[in-house]
């Protein structure tokens, strides 16, 4: 660790958006400090999938890699820290560690979400293996097993569509209401599209090892069930909660499109925590877009 105690950028996690973001930094030649500290999103999950010559490859290793090849840019340095708070203005914003408080031109934040998981019996044995949120991350090594999708009412609209979609990789589906009610026309469209439409509140999910076997309901049935869909609610780190920074009407981190500069002047941010559309390839090219972003701006006022 060296002795600097200002920074042009610091670096709020360190996922595939943090990751990428210090990538695109340091190799501007700016000074960066990454910070990462607290549990990973994807802690259960064994596998990344569709990230072009990282297909397949376990999260951690993806992060050792990338730690490894930042270790090359000498303007940038990795810290295992939580960020306590952020004060200040643009420019001049005044980070607290642990070990100490340094200064920075701007601060980026990368630091994802938190899901909650679902309050099923047995979601928790199940969460990040069998019971997800992707297709797209995990629908290949689940495709042919009877799938389904836990409804929760906020998401209805997008729910059925997304439903939908899922008989891409499985002929057998079916859409959990859990007890809400679901309006006639939306059921009409499951069902006109061979989607079968489950009522009754869950009682039990049953997997081993974390591979889903049978979903068991309120009302006495049972039925096969080997992937079940979901997106839980989630919240902000406490950190992003305390900044202030102004949300959109679905509780994502409002960002310039372009820019990726949040409501606080000289904030920027990037990845899960801004956008309904999650996944690690779009993290990752979120955080290498609010980099060259960055870099322009901090170089129009010092190029070196």
């Amino acid at each position: 660790m060296n002795a600097r105690n200002e920074w042009d950028v610091v670096i709020v996690g360190g996922g595939p958006a943090g990751l990428n973001a210090a990538l695109a930094l340091g190799r501007a030649r700016k000074h960066v400090l990454l910070c990462d500290a607290g549990p990973r999103r994807n802690a259960a999950a064994k596998e990344m999938h569709n990230f072009a010559t990282r297909d397949g490859i376990a999260p951690g290793e993806f992060r050792r890699i990338g730690r490894e090849q930042l270790a090359q840019y000498p303007s940038v340095e990795v810290r295992d820290e939580n960020v306590e708070s952020v004060t200040g203005e643009r420019g001049a914003f005044r980070v607290k560690l642990r070990s100490g408080e340094v200064m920075t031109r701007r601060v980026l934040l990368t630091t994802g979400l938190i899901d909650e998981v679902m309050p099923i019996e047995g979601a928790k044995e199940a969460w990040g293996h069998t019971m997800i949120q992707c297709p797209y991350c995990h629908g290949w090594e689940l495709k042919d097993r009877p799938w389904g999708y836990l409804a929760r009412e906020p998401h209805l609209s997008h729910a059925v569509p997304f439903t939908l979609m899922l008989r891409g990789w499985s002929r057998e589906v079916s859409f959990f209401t859990n007890g809400l009610e679901l309006p006639a026309e939306l059921r009409a469209q499951l069902q006109a599209g061979g989607v079968r439409v489950v009522t009754s509140p869950f009682k039990r999910l049953v997997s081993h090892d974390g591979e889903l076997e049978r979903a068991e309901f309120a009302d006495g049935s049972s039925m096969p069930l080997g992937a079940l869909f979901v997106h839980p609610p989630q919240h902000h780190v406490a950190l992003v909660q305390k900044l202030g920074v102004a949300l959109n009407e679905e509780g994502f981190v409002r960002v310039d499109p372009m820019k990726c500069e949040t409501s606080v002047p000289g904030i920027f941010a990037a990845g899960d925590l801004t956008t309904r559309m999650q996944g690690a390839i779009f993290a990752a090219a979120a955080g290498m877009q609010a980099a060259a972003m960055l870099n322009l701006e901090l170089t129009m006022e010092r190029p070196l």
